[in-house]
């Protein structure tokens, strides 16, 4: 019997079946007479056909009783579970309702009726295998494992898009689970194969996987959905056996790179591992390699159980390397795990995007190099460079956050540099994949590190040309921003130079992407002062003829001056290395070939006057070059230019917050006044008022109350006066000075600036200075007649005289500014506001006093003695009266209160209008002719002064011969 039921060759069975409560033992004839009526399909008592149900029941019991049939059976019952499927498709096709099976209506009458009724046979059929699982697991369960899950491959393609209601293969795998699950006949083939796996699961899961592994090779992709079911039921054990089995079946086969695992082709006459022949396995199934079944497999699983699979992975990594050197190793499965696992990766991207990343950190220890060196010391040199080309396609395919982990890891283990090499690196995976590193990059490549630098740079370029969007603008502005020595910055030109052929516009975009960073604030501070100062060391470089980046110089000042108002507020900025890196930048940037907007314009002077003062205060003259030179490019551009320029200078001297630069007082009038006026808070002006109703305006009337102090308690505390050094103040006084006459130049007289010759400054240059001084001490006075009034004239406007002499003395760059207008006749007579109300405050004071000598009053005596000097050398007196301020320190106050009288009386009879000046082309300048204008040399004004010389003729006699008018015949030689 045994004979008739095993196949030729087959072992013994595994045992008998397990004792059940199901029928009794049969007997020897009740036998003989099951097995006729199975083999024949005839019952051999009654003599009718059997139905599918007794036929399936019949092989039940032949199962039970009679062990060695296992196969003959089991080959049966695969038709009863292909009618249950046909069965339960053609009803979901007659049903027009989809959905799960308790909902739909009941099968219509043509079904056969063998279908459906072979439900209760599909549940005594998992009852019975079952109980065979469970009383002997070891030997059952590889045999019904292999037999399920090759029907259930089996059944999948061939129903597979031969019903509407089965969706294909390559659709929603979700789909396809619901169905094959809402079946009973798959269903109760994936309840036996999971009994069988979880029966095995502890011991040797391998037979079980091992099927598996077949079948998913043999049915693939309209298997999946139950490699997706079983894989998520048993991810830990799946993913490992799966693996497992997955490099045995590479070495016997002798996968790409496994030379360690024997001879392929010897795996031909391996015996089956089937103990059971007779099973529905095909023999030459085994010779199909798995690992795309493995690659297929952990392809499902990788969404959900991706850190299992990589944990998986580096264990069987780890274990290969400890398991010693390749050659010498007994297990030939360690050999071949390196090669298996970079045939994965190769054929499975997801599986390389998983691992990759922690990968690169179980490299970095050395010991782990150092063990894979002696792991691959014994593989053959062929199989050695299968390998090596293997892992540079995958470096080359590497992509997402682990690609720039990876070139970092083999730039720092590549040591020496010469033995990186370039091909095989452009790749667009890796090239998209470090786009979004570029910036790091470029950091690791201005380190200068040995020779690997020169390799980065190259990959630099490599990237800017087939990234698209090109990452050339960014990998250059990276490049300017960060280098921080002229090393550096030649590799910036050395990516210009690469660049410049493939990229079109290369440099305006990263000077357009710099800035644009820039003014997002994403750009920090110090890179920011870096790339302006680069900027501006290439632009000088190209202006001085320098060689090399002489080209990007020159394009960079191109972008430069087209980006004018978007540099222009950086001179504002907070920090002041951006500041002042910027003023080093457009000092030297060309201007726009057209001329600058009024707003353009107007922007850049009002930053460029702030950063002035910014650099004059910070860091003294030394510190305020750039902006200078900023400054008198500026106002070389148009007349427009040179007058903001002037006007904004002067009005930023003269600023509260500047005046302590140049020595002057720290304006507190509201300060002193408030702390007067604090101690006596019931102080009244409307009842001050009311008591001097009656009072005359004057020096001293109500009107001035505000000026000398509080009435009825005393004259204001003296104004706080900033202690800054006298030589700094000086030096400051000097370089705005500088800055100023540097900018009034005429044209073509720039060679003797530095005497401030009359023929070196432009008359309407020192007008605009002269209007802004008025505008800026007395703006209420601006555009006054120039005409001089009488002296009785001053009792009206005693309170702006008042307030323009403390203007001088709390400023005493005022005076300076005087004296640079007065050098370039006529411009000294739009300041007749300001001398006019400075000479009467002089008389007021000089009336008043009552010290027997001027030097008690210093600060008068000086500006009296300035006053005239200046009047003089502007031509508003002539020269026998400009002289009279050499004897003032020697007269009394009383004397020089007369001379000063005798100076108002002469510029009221020769008012100080620019029409008695005429241009003298010889001379360059204009001149004052006081002879033709009668009595212009002097005449009856000199008799006061030679009455006080003849009054101290002791002290003053010396000085006689200065104050002598010149003789007519004389004047008419000199004409």
């Amino acid at each position: 019997m045994s004979a008739l039921c095993d196949p030729p060759g087959a072992p013994g069975p595994p045992g008998p079946a397990p004792v059940t409560h199901g029928p009794a033992p049969l007997s020897a004839q009740e036998l003989s007479q099951e097995i006729k009526a199975f083999l024949t399909g005839v019952d051999p008592v009654l003599g009718h056909q059997l139905s599918a149900r007794e036929h399936a029941r019949c092989g039940l019991l032949l199962l039970r009783s009679l062990p060695p049939a296992r196969a003959a059976v089991l080959d049966h019952l695969r038709g009863v579970f292909d009618e249950s499927v046909r069965a339960h498709l053609a009803t979901l096709d007659e049903s027009p309702v989809a959905g799960p099976p308790h909902l739909r209506p009941p099968p219509p009458s043509h079904v056969p009726a063998g279908g459906p009724g072979l439900e209760d046979v599909v549940q005594e059929v998992q009852q019975v295998l079952s109980e065979f699982i469970r009383a002997n697991p070891k030997a059952w369960a590889p045999v019904i494992s292999a037999w399920s899950i090759d029907l259930m491959g089996q059944l999948s393609s061939t129903y597979s898009g031969q019903h509407q209601r089965v969706p294909h293969a390559t659709g929603s795998l979700n789909e396809l689970l619901q169905l094959w699950m809402g079946c009973r006949a798959t269903r109760t083939l994936m309840d036996i194969y999971v009994q069988c796996l979880s029966a095995l699961i502890g011991s040797c899961p391998d037979a079980c996987v091992d099927a598996l592994l077949d079948t998913s090779v043999q049915h693939s992709p309209h298997f999946d959905w139950v490699v997706a079911h079983i894989g998520s039921s048993f991810p830990g054990t799946i993913i490992s056996r799966v693996l497992s089995c997955g490099l045995k079946d590479f070495c016997v086969h002798g996968g790409a790179g496994s030379g360690a695992g024997g001879s392929g082709g010897g795996s031909s006459q391996t015996p089956s591992a089937d103990p059971f022949p007779g099973s529905p396995a095909i023999p030459g199934e085994k010779r199909v390699p798995k690992i795309a079944s493995v690659v297929g497999i952990l392809g499902h699983l990788a969404s959900r159980h991706g850190d299992s699979i990589r944990r998986e992975l580096l264990r069987m990594f780890h274990d290969s390397l400890a398991g010693g050197t390749g050659g010498r190793s007994g297990d030939p499965s360690l050999q071949a795990t390196v090669p298996f696992l970079l045939q994965l990766a190769v054929m499975s991207p997801a599986l390389l995007g998983t691992v990759s990343g922690e990968l690169v950190d179980c490299l970095k220890p050395p010991a782990v190099l150092s063990q894979l060196q002696q792991h691959l010391q014994g593989f053959p040199r062929e199989e050695l460079d299968n390998m090596l080309n293997l892992a540079v396609h995958l470096v080359s395919q590497a992509s997402g956050a682990g690609a720039y982990r990876l070139l970092q890891f083999l730039v720092d283990t590549a040591m020496p540099a010469s033995v990186i090499t370039t091909q095989g690196l452009a790749v667009p995976d890796t090239v998209h994949a470090l786009r979004n590193h570029v910036g790091e990059l470029c950091g690791e490549t201005l380190r200068l590190e040995r020779k690997r630098f020169l390799w980065q740079h190259q990959l630099l370029g490599l990237l800017s040309v087939y990234t698209r969007p090109s990452c050339g603008p960014e990998a250059l502005g990276h490049l300017l921003s960060r280098a921080r020595s002229p090393e550096e910055l030649s590799l910036a030109t050395q990516l210009y130079a690469g660049l410049v052929v493939s990229l079109s516009g290369l440099l305006p975009l990263a000077f357009r992407s710099c800035l644009a960073r820039v003014h997002a604030g994403t750009l920090q501070p110090p890179f920011t002062a870096r790339f302006l100062r680069n900027l501006a060391l290439l632009v000088g470089w190209e202006q001085q003829g320098g060689e090399g980046p002489a080209a990007l110089g020159a394009r960079f000042g191109e972008s430069a001056s087209a980006h004018l108002s978007d540099l222009a507020p950086l001179l504002l900025h907070p920090e002041e290395e951006v500041a002042e890196a910027a003023a080093s930048l457009l000092a030297i940037c060309p201007f726009p070939p057209e001329a600058l907007s009024p707003s353009q314009l107007l922007g850049l002077v009002r930053a460029g006057v702030h950063r002035f003062f910014a650099s004059l205060r910070l860091h003294g003259p030394p510190g305020v070059a750039s902006a200078s030179q900023l400054l008198l490019r500026l106002s070389q551009t148009c007349p427009a230019g040179l007058k903001a320029v002037l006007q904004l200078l002067v009005e930023g001297a003269l600023h509260r917050g500047n005046t302590e630069l140049f020595g002057g007082e720290v304006d507190g009038d509201n300060e002193t006044l408030s702390i007067v006026t604090a101690p006596f808070a019931s102080a009244s002006l409307l009842d001050t008022n009311r008591r001097h109703t009656a009072a005359v305006p004057g020096p001293g009337g109500i009107w001035s109350v505000f000026h000398a102090g509080v009435i009825g308690r005393g004259l204001k505390p003296p104004k706080f006066v900033q202690s800054r050094n006298q030589q700094e103040v000086i030096y400051n006084t000097q370089s705005l000075l500088s800055l100023l006459v540097h900018c009034c130049s005429a044209p073509g007289g720039t060679e003797c600036v530095a005497c401030w010759g009359a023929s070196t400054l432009s008359p309407e240059a020192a007008k605009a200075v002269a209007v802004t001084l008025v505008e800026s001490v007395c703006p209420d006075a601006a555009g006054a007649e120039l005409a001089w009034p009488p002296e009785e004239h001053a009792r009206a406007t005693v309170e702006r005289d008042l307030r323009i002499g403390r203007r001088f003395r709390e400023q005493p760059l005022l005076f300076e500014l005087l004296k640079l207008v007065a050098a370039a006749p006529p411009a000294l007579c739009y300041c007749s506001v300001l001398l006019r109300g400075l000479l009467a405050a002089l008389l007021g004071h000089w009336e008043a006093s009552r010290h027997p000598d001027t030097t008690h009053s210093p600060w008068h005596l000086e500006a009296s003695c300035t006053l005239v000097a200046v009047m003089a050398e502007g031509s508003l007196l002539p020269p026998a009266l400009g002289n009279m301020h050499e004897v003032f320190s020697q007269l009394a106050p009383f004397e020089v209160r007369l001379l000063l009288l005798s100076v108002w009386g002469f510029l009221r009879e020769h008012g100080p209008l620019p029409q008695k000046f005429i241009f003298q082309s010889e001379r360059g300048r204009f001149i004052r002719d006081f002879s033709r204008e009668g009595g212009g040399e002097g005449g009856p004004h000199l008799a006061v002064l030679h009455s006080v010389l003849h009054r101290n003729i002791d002290r003053l006699g010396l000085f006689s011969g200065r104050f002598q008018a010149p003789l007519p015949s004389t004047l008419r030689q000199g004409t």
